[in-house]
């Protein structure tokens, strides 16, 4: 039994610092890195980029709507071809910056409320995934495990990843429950490492009310820009690895998950 564990990254900008990079950098096996619309700039993507190479940590693009001073976390409503335009160019921005340092993008991750639509807009999500698959055909795109994300994927048949969250509540469609809902964001260390070796043993998210969705655990999100972001970090690898699940980064599968 093995998984993958992601963190978002890249999300300083300019002399404004934003989460702890490099210390989760080093417990963690893939890096999502903003693409400069809802945080970060040029410099900061390359000097994350360079680190997460350095060491051996696999790079993602992470675009997200337009939004620095939301941080990328309110709805937006785009004509499909402007959605379309949205996520490759900030595919080619960071497969660009990546070649730069030396280093290659394996993998695309949407972002805040853009990923939260496409989870459960099937149209909204076939348009972000074949605008990128277009750019970068090979490309593992980490989806919303058990939401629209998936289906449409698995309907397109590219490389794909099912990720879960260590730090978020979800509700009974595997969905993440909304944030500014009391209870959506888990701070809690412990409970964040136990809750998240059960799913992946039991290969099922387990929603804070219903019954568990089976589901591919192939990937884990953390955070790095919480209080207890590190910690929890911390604690969810070491617990994972006393339950014998070996953490090391994610090949993609492809095709409908049964």
């Amino acid at each position: 039994m093995k998984v993958d564990l992601n963190a978002d990254m890249g999300e300083s900008f300019g002399p404004w610092v934003m989460g702890q990079d490099a210390d989760v950098l080093e417990v963690i096996t893939s890096a999502n890195v903003a693409c400069g619309f809802h945080a970060g700039d040029p410099e900061v993507m390359a000097r994350t980029m360079g680190l997460a190479k350095a060491r051996g940590v696999g790079i993602g693009a992470h675009p997200g709507f337009a939004d620095l001073q939301g941080f990328g976390r309110r709805r937006m409503h785009l004509p499909e071809k402007a959605l379309r335009s949205l996520v490759q160019y900030q595919l080619g921005a960071a497969l660009g910056m990546a070649r730069a340092v030396g280093a290659e993008v394996r993998h695309l991750k949407l972002h805040g409320a853009l990923a939260n639509m496409c989870a459960e807009d099937a149209a909204m999500a076939e348009a972000c995934y074949g605008a990128a698959l277009e750019v970068a055909p090979e490309i593992i795109v980490m989806v919303l495990a058990a939401t629209q994300q998936q289906r449409v994927m698995e309907r397109l048949g590219g490389l794909w990843a099912g990720e879960i969250f260590a730090d978020r509540a979800y509700n009974a469609d595997a969905t993440l429950v909304d944030r500014s809902l009391p209870g959506a964001v888990i701070h809690d260390p412990d409970h964040a490492a136990s809750r998240i070796v059960k799913m992946v043993q039991a290969g099922a998210i387990l929603p804070e009310t219903g019954d568990a969705i089976p589901s591919p655990v192939d990937t884990i999100c953390l955070h790095g820009d919480g209080a207890t972001a590190l910690q929890i970090a911390r604690q969810v690898r070491a617990a994972l690895e006393a339950a014998g699940i070996t953490v090391e980064k994610f090949e993609g599968r492809r095709g409908v998950f049964t």
